[in-house]
């Protein structure tokens, strides 16, 4: 459900005792982590055990299994997640008591009060970019306070205070959060029609955007990457209105500019050029092009800030990855299993080409799980184009978040759109049947790459069981 954001929003330490419902995800947990160590009073509900609960409850955070009225005890605030339901049990007291309810952009805008926001943005990349961007603030000992919407290798953690006044944020489009910020400077990565199901058009997504980066800081800037055709529009469109912009990406127009991309092992080595001189050398431990850039725009807010490239670049370079970008699960009978958050088009090109690098002789197989019914309906096809980078395909069903299921709209569709010969796709609607499809075709050498933003997730540990016992 939508809750309003207020016309004003409120410090957290003026909140009251806060509670979450569904504070197990991402978002939701970062901003009751970050509440809970700045002091406020917060508990929460969810119907499923996440990962994010563990560490909350180390903080003593009271995380309640399932919705019950009850949970609300003296709660002041009521933070809700975007998934809710309005016969939510605990939504249903919330209303009835009057309490004030914050959806979750105002959550995270009560937690950023008074800091220097840093916000992430674009039609993807954001949490690998949220992400390299705070490693490389905390080398350059800036000490940030962080909400990511994935967990960091590094910390085990996908939120935390930081000492000083810079709160790195992933800035969400999804549901027009990234709008409630007060935002000091941000990097727009992409600009890709995507969501249209809360947007509606492509131009009021656009146009989305722009408000976005018309809305920053006057004192701020933008960092906004030229590869992108979206994003190089919204270049020009801030310049125009006296903006202060800088440009990345490989495009040679780019201010800050990768060159000399090469593959070292496992990784990815770059050297950088501002205004066409060599500022230095970066190397990264994860694969991939589309990294790089990511990589690149961390670094060009990083010297923004005044910030050495020495220190900046080493943060950068001991990034380990974040959890379901790319994260690597396990090997077994010679195969690698790795699992990817990627669902549109661009994103799965991307993930694709990068475990081309990594399977080096080997093959890739992509086992792809469609999220929501209204991307699929509109990118099913492009979808399948990226597919077909791919050695061996298997699309499973759509899964379906925030909509109702229609029929006539499956991985069916997806999969009978990927350019490849018959018998090197398989369309694999149910879950059960998905990991034989996969160990029958993987073979010693491939990478297998699961793809998608739904519970894929959990089946790409399995499958490495599955390897390892095949044959045995």
């Amino acid at each position: 459900m939508r809750i309003p954001v207020p016309d004003e929003v409120l410090a957290a330490a003026d909140l009251g005792r806060v509670h979450f419902v569904g504070i197990g995800g991402a978002g939701l947990s970062a901003i009751a982590r970050i509440m809970a160590l700045r002091g406020v009073a917060v508990s929460g509900s969810d119907d499923n055990e996440t990962p994010f609960l563990d560490s909350l409850r180390e903080l003593g955070v009271t995380c309640h299994h399932g919705y019950a009225a009850s949970h609300l005890g003296d709660a002041d605030t009521v933070v809700v997640t975007t998934a809710a339901r309005e016969d939510n049990p605990e939504v249903v007291e919330a209303m009835r008591r009057g309490l004030r309810m914050l959806p979750r952009s105002a959550g995270l805008a009560a937690v950023m009060a008074d800091q220097r926001v840093l916000a992430v943005a674009g039609t993807h990349g954001k949490t690998t970019t949220t992400s390299l961007l705070t490693v490389a603030l905390q080398a350059a000992d800036a000490s940030p306070s962080y909400a990511v919407g994935g967990v960091l290798s590094a910390t085990g953690r996908n939120a935390d205070a930081g000492d000083s006044d810079l709160f790195v944020a992933e800035a969400d489009e999804s549901d027009g959060a990234f709008l409630v910020y007060d935002t000091h400077a941000a990097i727009v990565l992409n600009v890709e029609a995507d969501h249209l199901d809360v947007w509606g058009t492509e131009e009021a997504y656009a146009t989305a955007f722009e408000e976005f980066v018309d809305g920053i800081d006057p004192a701020g800037f933008c960092v906004l990457g030229v590869d992108d055709p979206g994003a190089a529009r919204l270049a020009r469109h801030h310049r125009e209105r006296g903006g202060r912009v800088v440009t990345i990406g490989l495009d040679p127009t780019a201010d800050l500019r990768a060159v000399d991309l090469r593959t070292v092992g496992t990784g990815t080595t770059f050297d950088v050029h501002r205004d066409g001189r060599l500022v230095g050398t970066v190397a990264l431990q994860i694969p991939g092009r589309h990294y790089v850039v990511d990589a690149l725009a961390a670094l060009a807010m990083g010297l923004e800030l005044g910030l050495p490239f020495a220190d900046l670049a080493a943060g950068l370079g001991s990034f380990a990855g974040t959890r379901r970008r790319m994260e690597h699960i396990g090997e077994a009978g010679g195969i690698r299993v790795l699992d990817s958050y990627a669902h549109h088009p661009s994103e799965i090109a991307g993930d694709v080409d990068a475990a081309r690098a990594l399977a080096g002789d080997g093959r890739v197989v992509v086992c792809f799980q469609p999220h929501l019914v209204s991307r699929t309906r509109r990118l099913g096809a492009e979808m399948a184009t990226a597919l077909g980078a791919a050695d061996e395909v298997v699309v499973m069903d759509v899964y379906v978040a925030r909509e109702d299921a229609d029929p006539a709209v499956t991985g069916a569709l997806v999969a009978e759109a990927v350019p490849l010969p018959a018998d090197r796709i398989a369309y694999v609607p149910g879950r059960t049947d998905v990991l034989a499809e996969l160990v029958s075709r993987a073979r010693p050498g491939d990478v297998v790459l699961m793809l998608g933003a739904g519970d894929i997730t959990d089946l790409a540990p399995l499958l490495v069981d599955h390897l390892g016992t095949r044959g045995a």
